[in-house]
C-alpha cells in the first residue's frame, strides 16, 4: 500500500530556492511527485517553467570559499569553510582562519575533507581548531566542501569576496589562458568540459524532458515519435552548447567558443578538468 508524502513549508521553500519557481507551483510539483525533490524539478521543467539550473556547487549558504594552488601549479584545492551568517563570513578573522586551513591543506598535500580534518596546524588538529572556533563565535562551522585537481598546470580564481572559487586543470603551462577559462567557468557555470564529460544519465534526463515538453505542445500535434526524436537531438545540441565549457561562447569574445579561444593560444592546449565551488 503506497503512502502519500507530507509536503512541508520547508520542502516548498527548498524547491523555491533551487528553482526560482513560485510557491504554488512548487507545492503542486511536490504533490504531483509525492515529495520527490529531483522529480519535482523535472515536473516543473516539463510544465515549461524556466527554473534555475540545479548545480552541485550550491551547498553552504554562508561561509568562505578559498582556492589555492601549489607553488609549482601542479595541483590545487578549492574549499568552503561554512558558517551560518554573513556577519561571520565577512569577518576578517574568520577569512584569515579559512585561509590558514587552506594553507595547511596545500602544505600537507591533502586530498579530501576527511584527511584535512586530521592535519595538524601548530600542534592542533584542524577538526579541533574548528571546534574551538565554533565555541568562540557561537555558530556551526566546518569544512563543507573540498575539491582538488592535479594537472600539468592548475590555475585558481576567486570571485566575489570569497563567495566562489574555481580551479582549472590544463594539459600544459598557460597562466593567462588558465585565468581566462577560470573566469569563464565562474560566469557561465558549465556542467562539464565537453559533451563526452556529461554523465549519460544527465543527458538522458535532459532528452526525456525535451521530448515530454514537445509532446505536450499543441504545435507538435501530428508529429511522429521519430520526428520528435530528431528535433529533440537538435535541442540537445543547444543544451551542450550552453552547458559544456568548450562549446560555450567565450565571455571575452562572443564570436568564438572557449575551444576556439584555446586554439588561438596553443593549438594543443586543452582543459583536462575543472572545479567550481560557490556559496548557495
Amino acid at each position: 500500500m503506497s503512502t502519500t508524502a507530507t509536503i512541508t513549508a520547508q520542502d516548498i521553500n527548498k524547491l523555491r530556492q533551487a528553482t526560482g519557481a513560485g510557491m504554488m507551483d512548487c507545492r503542486k510539483a511536490l504533490t504531483e511527485t509525492n515529495g520527490d525533490f529531483e522529480a519535482a524539478i523535472d515536473w516543473l521543467r516539463k510544465q515549461g517553467q524556466k527554473v534555475a539550473a540545479k548545480r552541485s556547487d550550491r551547498e553552504a549558504k554562508e561561509g568562505v570559499v578559498i582556492a589555492k594552488t601549489t607553488a609549482d601549479n601542479k595541483a590545487g584545492i578549492v574549499m568552503t569553510i561554512s558558517c551560518e551568517t554573513d556577519f561571520v563570513s565577512k569577518n576578517a578573522d574568520f577569512v584569515a582562519f579559512a585561509q590558514g586551513i587552506a594553507d595547511a591543506a596545500i602544505a600537507n598535500n591533502v586530498k579530501s575533507a576527511e584527511e584535512l580534518n586530521n592535519v595538524e596546524v601548530n600542534g592542533a588538529k584542524v577538526s579541533d581548531l574548528i571546534n574551538d572556533k565554533l565555541a568562540s563565535i557561537g555558530e556551526k562551522i566546518g569544512v563543507a566542501r573540498f575539491e582538488r585537481i592535479e594537472a600539468p598546470y592548475v590555475a585558481s580564481y576567486i570571485h566575489g569576496a570569497n563567495r566562489m572559487g574555481v580551479l582549472v586543470g590544463l594539459n600544459k603551462d598557460a597562466a593567462e589562458a588558465g585565468k581566462d577559462v577560470a573566469m569563464q567557468i565562474a560566469a557561465m557555470n558549465p556542467l562539464g568540459v565537453d559533451a563526452e564529460s556529461i554523465p549519460a544519465d544527465t543527458i538522458e534526463r535532459e532528452r526525456n524532458i525535451v521530448v515530454e515538453t514537445m509532446k505536450a505542445d499543441p504545435k507538435m500535434a501530428g508529429k511522429t515519435d521519430e520526428m520528435i526524436g530528431k528535433i529533440a537531438e537538435g535541442k540537445l545540441n543547444a543544451f551542450f552548447k550552453e552547458n559544456t565549457l568548450m562549446a560555450q561562447p567565450f565571455v571575452k569574445d562572443g564570436g568564438k567558443s572557449v575551444g576556439d579561444y584555446l586554439k588561438t593560444v596553443d593549438k594543443d592546449l586543452k582543459v583536462v578538468d575543472f572545479k567550481r565551488v560557490a556559496l548557495g
